[in-house]
């Protein structure tokens, strides 16, 4: 199976960057696509970034411009950069891949942004 952990998280202020990390080990083989999402305190866990096998870039709308995913170049571990973060991405940050057994989530990462 695969395991996904996640590292990077703080608290930082308003307009300040922080870069995520998502290590992936086990069989990594299996995974497909691959992404973040976060969920704030009281609401749904949503969509952040998604980067698929093949590079295809997905962004939410409250991000575009300012966060930027990636993977290394053995697919081993994905890169959230945050940049100008807001009050509003105060969040767990999660690392998910979609294999071909199913989704695995990694144990999240709590951002805190001060204002």
């Amino acid at each position: 199976q695969v395991q996904l952990v996640e590292s990077g998280g703080g608290l930082v202020q308003a307009g300040e960057s922080l870069r995520l990390s998502c290590a992936a080990s086990g069989s990594i083989f299996l995974i497909n696509d691959m992404g973040w999402y976060r969920q704030a305190p009281g609401k749904q866990r949503e969509l952040v970034a998604t980067i698929s096998r093949t590079d295809r870039i997905n962004y939410a709308d409250s991000v575009k411009g300012r966060f930027t995913i990636w993977r290394d170049g053995a697919k081993r571990t994905m890169y959230l950069q945050m940049l100008s973060l807001k009050p509003e991405d105060t969040a767990v940050y999660y690392c998910n891949a979609v294999t071909v057994l199913g989704d695995r989530w990694g144990q999240g990462t709590q951002v805190t942004v001060s204002s």
